[in-house]
């Protein structure tokens, strides 16, 4: 990153730990998103990067270690302190997240009706808007269950600007969609993160779409980074789990098998001793 780059982060992770009851999942994670940018966290299926935006997001809790947004530690805030740092935030969730109960129209007017006195006549000309900027102005009147895939996607990342948000999140935004969509959906983020001034975090699997839009990439693994830097920075790299995730390689540090006991001992053909 420029020394510029470096002198002013929106969000900084130190340390950081965090545990699903007996099994650790981020295990002394370190990075700092810098304002303005377009970061994307990579990671293997399993590795962390979901949690870490609820870390983010305040949702969950740290076992030690500490999330910065903005200058404050997230978990030090109260309800109302937390309630009030939601509001510069904006969540993509990972299966869009939308109320199958209500319109389109409506999905995207419910947090401007809950975190806004604006009155409807404004609301609707800012829901529009919002629906116009992903292409589906048209179908404001729609149920979420009328969507296809790609079109609930781009509602979800509607919704997810609808308060102009200083910090956007996307969780795989990129999962299950077709080329096209996929396509679509990536340059939408990138062209919404120049267009807004807004920071970007984009969390996903899919190496190639997420080197084509980021400014700069994080690779985690076993809990904690692997690997940083630009998009050409980690193709580069000779770090095993970085160049091995980067290029797809089936063999590497990166295991495929959940750690569990020789299948023959599970199959009760021998005593089982050893890992999997």
């Amino acid at each position: 990153m420029t020394t510029a780059a470096a002198t002013d982060y929106l969000v900084e992770i130190a340390d950081l730990h965090f545990s699903y009851g007996q099994r650790p999942v981020l295990k002394g994670l370190s990075l700092k998103i810098p304002r303005g940018k377009l970061v994307a966290i990579l990671g293997a299926s399993g590795c962390g990067k979901t949690s870490l935006l609820r870390l983010i997001g305040g949702q969950e809790q740290p076992d030690a270690g500490s999330v910065k947004v903005a200058g404050e530690v997230v978990h030090e805030l109260d309800n109302a302190g937390l309630y009030r740092m939601r509001r510069s935030m904006g969540m993509m969730f990972q299966a869009g997240g939308l109320f199958s109960d209500m319109s389109v129209f409506d999905n995207l007017a419910f947090p401007m009706r809950e975190h806004t006195d604006l009155p409807e006549s404004m609301i609707r000309q800012l829901v529009l808007m919002k629906l116009h900027a992903v292409g589906l102005r048209g179908a404001h009147r729609l149920m979420t269950g009328e969507l296809s895939g790609g079109m609930a996607r781009r509602v979800a990342l509607a919704r997810a600007i609808a308060l102009d948000p200083s910090l956007a999140m996307y969780d795989e935004p990129f999962a299950g969609l077709d080329p096209i969509s996929l396509n679509v959906i990536a340059d939408l983020i990138r062209r919404l993160n120049d267009a807004l001034g807004v920071t970007s975090i984009v969390v996903t699997y899919d190496v190639s779409e997420s080197l084509k839009l980021a400014d700069y990439v994080y690779v985690i693994a076993d809990g904690v980074v692997v690997g940083e830097g630009t998009p050409d920075e980690m193709l580069a790299s000779h770090d095993p789990v970085v160049h091995q995730f980067m290029h797809a390689e089936p063999d590497g540090p990166i295991k495929f098998h959940y750690p569990g006991r020789a299948i023959a001992g599970d199959l009760g053909f021998g005593a089982g001793v050893g890992r999997a």
